[in-house]
């Protein structure tokens, strides 16, 4: 169905370009229990405003936008702090999860002035859907959190989109050696030509023991998990040097084993976060200045139509050689 205006400050976006994230599968599979039966998913994309309500005031009818997975009154106490994924007026991470979401011909984006972002002119908007989630997720959850440093060796658990958005930006901070872990070598392939200087195919399950050899019994100094399973948290407490950070991303839908009695004694720092898209306009700078490359994550497109056939394919990423999948609501 049409959405309709239900508050002032909403707007409607007709989509032109979504995607479908990570953390779509992981609803799929119902790792997601917040998420009802009958939502309609996704929470990046790109579009042109149809509608404005009448408090909306950055924002025009007709303006060409990109829609943050993040919606942010800007007022409560969690949105001042930054922390716009803790929105305690009905905002954070509703696209796709509480409310319907970005996969259809139009969606509405509560509290526009901040969860919306002008597209500049001559952008490639197809390259800017990444600038919804991953990038930023990638950057904040993983980088951020992680407080990569130059010199560092870090390693990134999972060559996916969220995998390879950490390595894109963990770059800006000029770490010695990146670390790449998947079971794909296509995906490892690929994070060769974004940067990595190490490639692990974990398909024979002795990650830990390659990495080791590799820092010399060392471990790495930031281990960014990024899939969200049990086994590669596991191997991001085992690797974790002294003094390091362990970064968490991946969505996990199953309780992992914390071994404090391992990890007390060395210094270790654990974070997570739901992104919160403070750096977007940070990152939405770097996209246009050339800085990074965002195109090269795409490997498929689809139309709205086919949104079933995209989901098979980015489900199937490693037969499909699939990353970021584009639909187009033509």
């Amino acid at each position: 169905p049409m959405p309709i205006i239900t508050s002032p400050t909403d707007a409607i976006i007709k989509i032109t370009k979504t995607t479908i994230c990570g953390t779509d599968l992981h609803i799929v599979k119902g790792d997601v229990p917040t998420v009802t039966d009958g939502r309609i998913l996704g929470h990046e994309g790109v579009g042109i405003i149809d509608q404005a309500g009448g408090n909306v005031s950055n924002f025009s009818v007709g303006d060409h936008v990109l829609i943050s997975c993040i919606s942010s009154c800007g007022k409560c106490i969690n949105c001042k702090k930054g922390m716009y994924s803790h929105c305690e007026n009905g905002g954070g991470w509703v696209l796709g999860n509480l409310i319907d979401g970005t996969q259809a011909e139009y969606v509405r984006v509560p509290f526009a002035d901040n969860s919306l972002y002008p597209i500049p002119a001559g952008a490639d908007e197809e390259a800017l859907v990444m600038l919804s989630d991953i990038l930023p997720t990638g950057f904040e959850c993983g980088v951020l959190n992680g407080q990569v440093k130059p010199g560092d060796t870090v390693a990134i658990i999972g060559g996916g989109p969220i995998g390879l958005a950490a390595l894109l930006t963990a770059q800006f901070y000029s770490p010695s050696d990146i670390i790449m872990v998947d079971v794909d070598d296509n995906r490892l392939e690929v994070s060769r030509r974004f940067g990595a200087t190490q490639f692990i195919n974990n398909s024979d399950g002795k990650a830990v023991e390659q990495i080791m050899a590799l820092t010399g019994n060392r471990g790495v100094d930031v281990a960014i998990e990024a899939i969200g399973i049990p086994v590669s948290f596991d191997i991001c407490q085992a690797i974790v040097a002294a003094g390091g950070h362990i970064a968490n991303i991946g969505v996990h839908g199953k309780p992992v084993q914390l071994n404090l009695d391992k990890l007390w004694s060395r210094n270790i720092t654990i974070t997570t976060r739901l992104v919160d898209t403070v750096t977007t306009p940070m990152l939405l700078n770097a996209v246009m200045s050339g800085k990074v490359q965002l195109r090269q994550l795409i490997t498929h497109h689809f139309a709205l139509k086919d949104v079933m056939q995209a989901y098979d394919t980015f489900g199937n990423a490693m037969k499909e050689r699939a990353l970021k999948v584009i639909i187009s609501n033509d």
